[in-house]
């Protein structure tokens, strides 16, 4: 192996091993409740306290920070973004955003400082009714009304818009990519066989062999009557 190749492979390998200890110290941090999303809410908070609220004759007018679900105002509180909105806009946490609050009480929202982005790729997976992105060491939270518009199913490839720096625990859909149509019907034929076999048992000894099935015996003939005398 070439010096080249070896320093190929050493990268490769210190890649390798920083997603696994990305990914740790984010499991460690959802069990000990230590940093993890609660550290970076507060941070998405601070940010937003440096932010304005300001009214003019359309309403109230809020700026605060997407977080992944909702919108944190200067004031902590949140601010429920309607999922297909964020999902349709393909928010990604961090985004600055402006929410007019009209005197009828309706809201408008407009993102005006979108955060630099990056993309990542993994495959979709689905735990306790939560959809999750495994990608770059990292497990990051979908919103349900992506999945639905994608229709995207677990197993499918998907690309993830996420922030370019800092942690995040939500991500936002920007493509997927289904898996492969042999891919599927392996997987059905795999099972199809497994079916089949739970159903038969095979023994054999040398050159003598004989299967047990679940056939259901035959059913007799029924006897016929003896002629009366």
């Amino acid at each position: 192996m070439s010096n080249l190749s070896k320093i190929a492979l050493i990268k490769e390998m210190i890649d390798s091993a920083e997603a696994s200890l990305r990914g740790a110290k984010q499991l460690l941090s959802e069990f000990t409740g230590e940093g993890g999303g609660a550290q970076i809410r507060s941070n998405f908070a601070r940010a937003a306290s440096k932010l304005d609220t300001s009214y003019d004759e359309g309403g109230k007018i809020i700026e605060g920070i997407f977080d992944g679900k909702s919108m944190i105002g200067p004031d902590k509180r949140e601010y429920p973004i309607p999922a297909n909105y964020a999902s349709k806009s393909k928010l990604v946490p961090g985004d600055v955003m402006k929410l007019t609050v009209a005197p009828d009480g309706g809201f408008t929202y407009k993102q005006i400082g979108p955060v630099e982005r990056k993309r990542v790729v993994g495959p979709l997976t689905s735990e306790d009714g939560q959809y999750k992105v495994i990608a770059a060491g990292r497990a990051y939270k979908v919103l349900l009304a992506s999945i639905t518009f994608y229709r995207a199913e677990p197993g499918d490839e998907v690309v993830l818009l996420v922030p370019a720096s800092g942690e995040s625990e939500w991500g936002a859909i920007d493509n997927v990519i289904p898996r492969l149509q042999a891919e599927v019907e392996a997987e059905e034929k795999i099972i199809s066989e497994s079916k089949k076999a739970a159903n038969a048992i095979s023994f054999e000894d040398d050159d003598d062999s004989f299967t047990i099935s679940e056939e259901k015996p035959k059913k007799r003939a029924p006897r016929k009557k003896k002629e009366e005398d």
